[in-house]
This record gives structure tokens, sequence and C-alpha cells, in this order.
């Protein structure tokens, strides 16, 4: 069993793909088969030109995911933790790297590896019982799947040495007001919304959302005026596409458009 269910949602949501993390008995707690084939299934998402928006989410009522197998890394050299790593880099770095938007769906737990995966997403949804940490300088470890750098880049520094180097945990209320988090819903909603947050994503040009998407990732962490240049190659690539010629068109003709996605 390697711990992850891809599916595409079909009635009423076209083109939403959901990943699922289905450890539950682990608390989805990521060992190395499963980081294998999360990072697989990333990178068929990202081939196929019929998704256009992913939900990720973690099975179970506990948590959505509580980070790197430690039962199986005790069992783990040196030289094993070293091998690990590449395995590790490349499935944190496929949920990254996807070029639809990612919606993080948390309930329960969201720590460590957890955390991170969430980070990798576009927007993150939690609902009133998820909890959010990065623990790993309490068990002598540094957060490994990005966590240094996308909680700065989300929280600010100040917030993010506050959580990375107390490893405390912050509940929903706190994600929220921190930045930590997007939306908050009710216990329990927290899939079905990022859903819906994904259909609507999923609805428009596939060429637009991909390249604002990208305008976003890559102006984040540059000066205004490079990012500015971002922002116009980004409206270049959307302006020349027969996705702008074909929305506009629909506007015109007041229906719906039917997305070439070229």
């Amino acid at each position: 069993m390697d711990g992850v269910i891809v599916r595409e949602r079909l009635a009423g949501h076209p083109g939403v793909a959901e990943i699922m993390l289905d450890r539950a008995e682990a608390m989805n707690a990521i060992n190395t088969a499963m980081a294998l084939r999360l990072a697989q299934a990333c990178a068929e998402l990202a081939a196929d030109p019929h998704i256009r928006a992913v939900v990720l989410y973690g099975s179970g009522g506990r948590a959505f995911c509580v980070g790197a197998d430690l039962k199986e890394r005790n069992r783990m050299s040196d030289a094993d933790m070293m091998r690990q790593r590449p395995v590790f880099r490349a499935a944190f770095g496929g949920v990254l790297g996807l070029p639809q938007p990612v919606i993080a769906a948390v309930h329960g737990y969201a720590l460590g590896g957890g955390c991170e995966l969430a980070l990798s997403c576009d927007v993150i949804v939690a609902d009133e019982t998820a909890v959010f940490g990065l623990p790993e300088t309490t068990v002598g470890l540094v957060p490994g799947g990005g966590g240094t750098q996308l909680a700065t880049r989300r929280l600010g520094p100040g917030r993010a040495a506050d959580l990375i180097l107390s490893g405390r945990r912050v509940d929903a209320a706190e994600a929220e007001r921190i930045g930590l988090a997007d939306r908050v819903v009710p216990a329990g909603t927290a899939c079905p919304q990022a859903i819906e947050i994904a259909a609507r994503m999923a609805a428009n040009s596939p060429v637009a959302v991909k390249a604002a998407k990208k305008a976003i990732r890559q102006g984040a962490g540059t000066g205004l005026a490079t990012a500015l240049e971002v922002e116009d190659a980004a409206w270049r690539t959307a302006a020349l596409s027969a996705d702008r010629r074909e929305g506009i068109a629909a506007f015109n003709e007041r229906r719906q458009p039917q997305w070439p996605g070229e």
C-alpha cells in the first residue's frame, strides 16, 4: 500500500483532481513508499491537460498529515537518511511544482511535513479542528520540505521563526490570524469547501490560471520591478492565447466559454 490515492472528480466538478493521503492508521505519516507515490502522482497530474485544479487532503478523522514517519526513520542509519532525502524532496517539490492551482483541505493535525505540504499549496482551507506546527527542531531536525522558506514567505521571518525555532503548535483560529490558513470553516467541511474553490478555479481559463499562478509564485521572492516584468510575461502568455479570444467572444455573446486551453 503506497498511502496515496488519486482520482478525478467528474460529477459536478470536471477538471478537479483529488490527492488523498491514505495512511489513516499512522495519521497519514509519510514513509518512503508514500513519498515515492506522491511524487509520481504529481508528475502525472502536472502532465494531464484535463486536470485544471487539485485538492489535497488526508484520510481518517484525526489528521491531515503528521509529517515524516518517525517510526520508519528510527530504524534508519545516516546513510539511509541521505538516500531517503531526494525521495522526500521530489514528493514535496511535486506538490509545490504543480502548474494547476492546489487547495489544501486541512483537518486535525498538520505537523512537520504535513504543515509543509499545506504550505506547498496555493490556498489552505482549514476546519476548526486543524492544528498546525513545524516541530522538527524538537527532534533534532530542520524543516526540509520547504518549511523554512515557505513559512517565511507566507508569515514573514519573525512569525516563521516563532513557529520553527520553538516547535509550538497553533490552532485554526491563530493560523488564520497569522496567515497560515486562508479560510477557516466548520469542522468536517474543509474538503467539500476546498473542492468548491477548486471547481471555481477549474471553470476559468486554464491558460490564464496557470500563467497567473506562475506570476504569483515567481514574483513573490523578487523586487517590485522584477515582479512586474514577471506579471507582464504572464499577461502576454494569456493575451496571445486562444483562451483569451474565446473568453472575450463568450463575454460578448453572453454564453459560457469553451476554453481551448492552448
